[in-house]
């Protein structure tokens, strides 16, 4: 197999790429780990609304416990030719307390109530902290998008 280098992106170029990516995709991958750092990776639904991640899980599962014990992740999208990652902060959210406009924009974008849902459904708002993006290894020297919550470009 032979691999292509895609044109080198600028960091505005890539910011645009990723919150483009945040806007139009379904799933992402969700990276936690207990208390005694056992790792958990399950990819899961999500929506964007202009400052954060909301996720949905059920309260009891790893990723569940995961994401309220600890308030952090890591979220990433699988090709590893297009890599993102996100690092945030979580706060949890259960049925009753969650936003009606953040479950409702998870609805219309998914298809799916996690509210209406008998098994206990949390939801999960993670706020990026640190952004890298990049495509091969000429756009790694400046993969950092965002750092300490504030955005490079």
């Amino acid at each position: 197999m032979k691999i292509t280098e895609l044109p080198q992106r600028s960091r505005e170029q890539r910011r645009r790429d990723l919150l483009d990516r945040l806007e139009r995709e379904m799933d992402i991958w969700v990276a936690s780990a207990d208390a005694g750092g056992l790792p958990c990776l399950v990819p899961l639904w999500f929506v964007w609304d202009g400052e954060a991640v909301w996720l949905a899980t059920r309260h009891a599962n790893p990723t569940g416990r995961n994401l309220r014990e600890s308030g952090r992740t890591r979220l990433a999208f699988g090709d590893t030719r297009d890599v993102v990652l996100i690092d945030g902060v979580v706060e949890t959210y259960d049925a009753r307390e969650v936003p009606p406009v953040a479950a409702e924009a998870f609805r219309e974008k998914t298809g799916w109530d996690p509210r209406a849902d008998r098994a206990g459904y949390a939801f999960f708002r993670v706020r990026p902290r640190a952004v890298q993006a990049w495509h091969e290894v000429h756009e790694m020297p400046e993969r950092h998008l965002m750092r300490d919550g504030i955005w490079l470009a």
